[in-house]
C-alpha cells in the first residue's frame, strides 16, 4: 500500500496515460495496466482512478487490444474496480455507455484460446450481470456490427455480429477441461441469463434452437461431473457448478418441451445422473450432521457446516424441480428403456421418491402410474415403501 500511495503521489496514472497514448511496446502497456491494477486494490486509490473519466475511457479501449497479456491485466483491473462497492456503479455506467466493450468481450470469449484470459473476462462479465440487470438485458439484445477501434493499419476494424450466448458457450468449451473454476464462472453467466425471459429466449431461440447449449450441459452432467466412480463427497466440491447447470437445463426443459433434444428417449441418462446427485447429497448430509456434532462447541465450524448445508439445499431444490418435470414426461417405452439401462431400479426410484415427496406428489404419482405399466412388481414395492402413494391410488 505504501508503494501504491507513493505512485499516486507522483501522478503515476497520468504518466501511464501518456504511455498508453504513445507506446508501441505491448509489454510496457501490459506493465502499466498491471501496476494500475495493483494500485486499485486499495479503496482510496481505486476511487481516485475510477473517477478519472479520461483514464476510465482509455482503460476500456485496452479491451480492444490484440495483446493477450495486456487484455488479462485490463480484465483484472476492471474486476478489481467492479468488486469495490463504492465505485462499481461508476464502471457499470461507463461500460453501458461504451458499446465497443460488448464487442471486444464477445470477441475474446469466442476466439481466444488463452484459458487464464477467458476465466478473467468471464469473471468480469459475471460480475457485470450480477451488478446490473439492465446492462445484461442490453447485452442479450445486442448484436449489431460496430467499429471498435483502429486496427494495425489504422483503418476501422469491424467485428462480426456477436450474440452473447454462443460466445459464452465457446469460452466454456475452452475452459471446461483445464479450469474447473472457469467453467463454474461461465455456467453461472448462463444461469444469470435465465433469470430474465429475454435470456431464456436468447438461449432457446438460437439458430439451432438451443441444441448446442443443451448438448454441452447434458454432456457435463452425464459424462464429467458427479460420476459413478467418484466418491459421494464430490458433490460438495461441484455443488455450485452443478446448481448453475441444472438451473439452465430446468429453464430450457420447461420452455422447450417440443424440441427434439428434450425428448425423454434421449434423456434417460440425465434422469439417472439427477438421482445420483441426490444420492450423493444424502451421503454429504449425513457427513455434515456428524461434523456438526463434533464441532458443536466451535462457532466457526458450525458456520461452515451451515453454509455447506445452504448451498447443498439450493442444489437439491433445483435438482428436484428438474427431475419432477422430467418424470412427468416419461412414457411406458421410456421407462422400460430406463429400467433396461439401469437408470431406474428400486434403489434409484426410492431415492427419487424420498426427495420429491411430498412437494412433488403429482409428479411422483404420474410416474408411478407409468411405472406400473412397465414393471408392476417394482411399482408395488415402491407403494409399500411409501404408503402415502397407496392411499391416493
Amino acid at each position: 500500500q505504501d508503494v501504491a500511495l507513493f505512485l499516486q503521489e507522483f501522478n503515476a496514472p497520468d504518466i501511464f496515460m501518456g504511455v498508453f497514448a504513445k507506446s508501441k511496446c505491448p509489454r510496457l502497456t501490459e506493465i502499466c495496466v498491471g501496476i494500475l491494477g495493483n494500485m486499485a486494490c486499495f479503496q482510496d486509490i481505486c476511487m481516485s482512478i475510477s473517477k478519472d473519466e479520461n483514464l476510465g475511457q482509455v482503460l476500456l479501449q485496452r479491451l480492444c487490444d490484440s495483446d493477450s497479456p495486456t487484455l488479462l491485466e485490463t480484465s483484472r483491473l476492471l474486476l478489481t474496480c467492479l468488486s469495490q462497492p463504492e465505485v462499481a456503479n461508476v464502471w457499470v455506467e461507463r461500460i453501458r455507455e461504451n458499446p465497443s466493450v460488448y464487442d471486444c468481450v464477445c470477441f475474446i470469449m469466442s476466439s481466444s484460446t488463452n484459458v487464464e484470459l477467458l476465466v478473467k473476462v468471464g469473471e468480469v462479465v459475471d460480475k457485470l450481470f450480477d451488478l446490473d440487470e439492465e446492462l445484461m438485458l442490453n447485452w442479450i439484445k445486442n448484436g449489431t456490427c460496430r467499429s471498435v477501434g483502429p486496427s494495425v493499419d489504422d483503418s476501422p476494424e469491424e467485428l462480426p455480429d456477436f450474440k452473447i450466448v454462443p460466445c459464452v458457450l465457446e469460452a466454456a468449451k475452452q475452459v471446461r477441461s483445464d479450469n474447473p473454476e472457469g467453467l463454474d464462472v461461465y455456467m453461472h453467466i448462463l444461469q444469470l441469463l435465465t433469470t430474465v425471459d429475454e435470456g431464456i429466449q436468447a438461449i432457446v431461440q438460437a439458430p439451432d434452437g438451443g441444441k448446442e447449449t443443451w448438448s454441452l450441459l447434458y454432456d457435463l452432467v452425464c459424462q464429467e461431473l458427479c460420476q459413478p466412480d467418484d466418491p459421494p463427497i464430490i458433490v460438495q466440491e461441484q455443488k455450485t457448478v452443478l446448481a448453475s447447470i441444472l438451473s439452465v437445463l430446468s429453464a430450457m426443459f420447461a420452455s422447450q418441451t417440443e424440441q427434439e433434444y428434450t425428448r425423454m428417449r434421449k434423456n434417460m441418462p440425465l434422469i439417472g445422473s439427477l438421482i445420483r446427485i441426490l444420492q450423493y447429497m444424502e451421503g454429504c448430509g449425513k457427513r455434515a450432521v456428524d461434523n456438526s456434532k463434533e464441532s458443536e462447541q466451535e462457532e466457526t465450524g458450525k458456520t461452515d457446516v451451515n453454509e455447506e448445508d445452504f448451498h447443498l439445499k439450493i442444489l437439491k431444490d433445483i435438482c428436484c424441480e428438474l427431475l419432477s418435470n422430467m418424470l412427468q414426461e416419461l412414457t411406458k417405452e421410456n421407462t422400460l428403456e430406463g429400467l433396461h439401462q439401469g437408470h431406474l431400479n428400486e434403489q434409484t426410484c426410492s431415492c427419487a421418491f424420498q426427495n420429491l415427496l411430498p412437494l412433488y406428489f403429482a409428479s411422483v404419482e404420474s410416474f408411478l402410474e407409468v411405472l406400473r405399466e412397465a414393471d408392476q412388481t417394482l411399482a408395488d414395492n415402491l407403494e409399500k415403501r411409501f404408503p402415502s402413494l397407496k392411499v391416493h391410488t
